[in-house]
């Protein structure tokens, strides 16, 4: 296993344990299987494990195998406060209290604010009295490191990391992400900033892994070093000093065994232009099923009309390439939850981005058809009934 370090010299684990897809058995968490997995993995020298306060049975499954292995203080864990459902300053005790007694320990090694899209999301954090919170928790060493994850546009995402002395973050990014959400932009800038960087969904939940277009599967198998497409997606993240930790949701041993693996022969630096030449063909398959050809490039924006562009097309191809559940859910995230309306709607149609767009796409027509995909008539009535509650935006639309 390699090792990166945390703001601190700490070293961590390059693999990270996601717990949020323990196996099941019976309506909760299968301990004794989930057991044998993290006992692997702790043997294999992974010592990151990322959990949330909603995870099902996650925190409970995680407390107890530890405990009862004696390994607490061996590991780092990773959890999450629920902001969003946080309303009054007392909330913040009872939610991480609740976390430690099912996490069975007295301190957090990272702890998080889960799910942010926006920078409001903090300053509402801000007039409960957060920032009081954190310090204390801090000073008494319940809480060790403080961070975010994130789920909104790269604009937002800048803007929240300049809101706090954060100790670390952690984003969604793969190479099919790579210029949305956070992207290489906020994945460098908070490098620069001496944050250590976890990496979500680094295999866009299997999509670029066991559920790879057939096509794109053999360009990897022809290539003939014996990597798996799993193992493509971790090295070419593994590729860069930036990453520090890279969340897999294992769920089997011979899964951690391989991602382990992995984490010991990728080496920063180790892509030449072979390496690149075939995520590019890769990404070149998976974008063919795509509705538009977007590559997230950017020089659309600004749109003078608050529209995000990117962000719109990126949930469409979404809805063709993943599932519709997945396109509608990163809509909610990166477009519908921002603190100003980013819709399609607002489009007043000057065209201005279409002048700057390096693919010459019909920006202004593709826009019309991701607004009726993304917010078809029986959902346009989710937005902003989810806007008043996450945003409290009473001009939500």
């Amino acid at each position: 296993m390699q090792y990166r370090k945390d703001r601190n010299g700490e070293p961590l684990s390059i693999l990270g344990y996601g717990c949020m897809r323990f196996s099941r058995k019976g309506g909760g968490v299968d301990i004794e299987k989930t057991e044998r997995e993290i006992l692997e993995a702790i043997r294999l020298g992974v010592n990151y494990f990322d959990t949330a306060y909603l995870y099902p049975g996650s925190e409970a499954a995680l407390g107890t195998i530890l405990a009862r292995n004696g390994l607490r203080d061996q590991v780092n864990i990773a959890t999450k406060l629920p902001q969003y459902m946080v309303r009054t300053r007392e909330a913040l005790d009872r939610f991480f209290d609740e976390e430690l007694a099912r996490l069975r320990t007295d301190h957090v090694d990272y702890y998080l604010l889960h799910h942010m899209t926006d920078v409001a999301q903090w300053e509402r954090l801000q007039a409960l009295g957060i920032e009081d919170w954190i310090a204390a928790k801090k000073a008494s060493g319940a809480i060790r490191n403080i961070g975010f994850s994130y789920h909104g546009n790269t604009a937002n995402f800048l803007r929240l990391l300049n809101g706090y002395d954060w100790d670390f973050c952690q984003i969604q990014y793969n190479y099919l992400d790579e210029n949305t959400q956070a992207g290489v932009a906020g994945l460098r800038a908070a490098a620069d900033r001496g944050l250590p960087v976890v990496i979500m969904e680094p295999l866009r939940g299997g999509k670029l892994a066991d559920k790879l277009p057939e096509e794109a599967r053999k360009v990897i198998e022809r290539d003939g070093r014996g990597w798996s497409p799993a193992g493509w997606g971790l090295r070419w993240l593994y590729n860069q000093p930036e990453v520090t930790v890279v969340l897999s949701g294992m769920n089997s041993e011979d899964m951690v065994r391989e991602n382990a693996r992995t984490a010991s022969e990728a080496r920063v630096g180790a892509f030449g232009e072979e390496e690149f030449a075939l995520i590019g063909r890769v990404k070149g398959i998976i974008r063919a099923r795509e509705r538009v050809a977007c590559t997230g490039c950017g020089y659309c924006m600004p749109c003078p009309a608050g529209v995000n562009i990117p962000g719109h097309f990126n949930c469409y191809n979404s809805l063709s390439c993943s599932s519709r559940i997945r396109g509608w859910m990163e809509f909610f995230q990166t477009v519908a939850l921002t603190r100003e309306p980013a819709f399609a709607s607002q489009c007043v149609k000057c065209g201005r981005c279409e002048k700057h767009c390096p693919q010459g796409l019909p920006i202004r027509e593709k826009l019309r058809e991701a607004d009726r995909a993304l917010r078809p008539w029986y959902l346009r009535w989710l937005y902003p009934l989810a806007r008043r509650f996450v945003l409290k935006d009473k001009t939500a639309r």
